[in-house]
């Protein structure tokens, strides 16, 4: 049993983290702004703060010994580069520096898969969070999807003919799989993988080893 805290525990993937870790019997505290406590899966505890500011959370992090990064901004596209900033870049480095303060002993962010032909803003901020993470001394493990299919996001399927063909040619082969489509049953029982066995040091998981899992919604 771990005691995770999760920061974006009502969003796409957070919600569906959250009831998981709580149904394997972790000890979830999930964070929300003022307003949206009632969007936390029940089972898990809520802290109520601001993701851009972890003075207004890092001192409800413990006793968690596990911190799950899952905020973002929603439907990312290239004219939400401010965003990319303002949002997903300030978030995770307030979300480490809670962690780092609060002793905690593994954290798990969710970055994108890179390098990518597209998206360019959104790489560059992900990558920022994860040196951040690393300059902060945290064990982490960090996770590299580049697009989550599932309720919503089904746009991506029709891209599957083409993977297919770009997966099976030499010359394409290898940025296929790395920008390879994940569904959502597979990230997030790559996260609860994650997060029941800790590292130490800094993991990174790719696309190939998120789809590997065979799971079911």
């Amino acid at each position: 049993m771990h005691t995770v805290f999760v920061a974006g525990g009502t969003g796409y993937l957070g919600r569906a983290l959250v009831a998981r870790l709580v149904a394997r019997g972790h000890v979830v505290r999930a964070l929300a702004r003022r307003g949206s406590e009632r969007n936390v899966p029940k089972g898990a505890d809520v802290v109520t703060g601001n993701v851009l500011d972890s003075g207004s959370y890092a001192g409800m992090v413990a006793p968690a010994t596990t911190f799950v990064h899952l905020v973002g901004t929603p439907r990312p596209s290239p004219l939400k580069s401010g965003e990319f900033r303002t949002v997903d870049l300030a978030s995770a480095k307030a979300a480490a520096d809670a962690a780092a303060q609060s002793g905690v002993a593994h954290f798990v962010y969710v970055s994108v898969a890179r390098p990518a032909p597209v998206m360019k803003a959104y790489q560059a901020a992900r990558a920022d969070a994860e040196t951040h993470i690393i300059l902060r001394g945290l064990n982490a493990t960090v996770l590299r999807p580049w697009y989550v299919t599932g309720e919503g996001h089904q746009w991506a399927r029709l891209l599957t003919p083409l993977y297919w063909i770009a997966e099976r040619v030499p010359a394409t082969r290898q940025g296929a799989l790395r920008c390879g489509l994940v569904s959502h049953a597979q990230m997030i029982h790559a996260l609860v993988t994650a997060v029941e066995n800790p590292v130490l040091g800094v993991r990174v998981i790719g696309v190939p080893d998120i789809r590997s899992a065979i799971v079911s919604e």
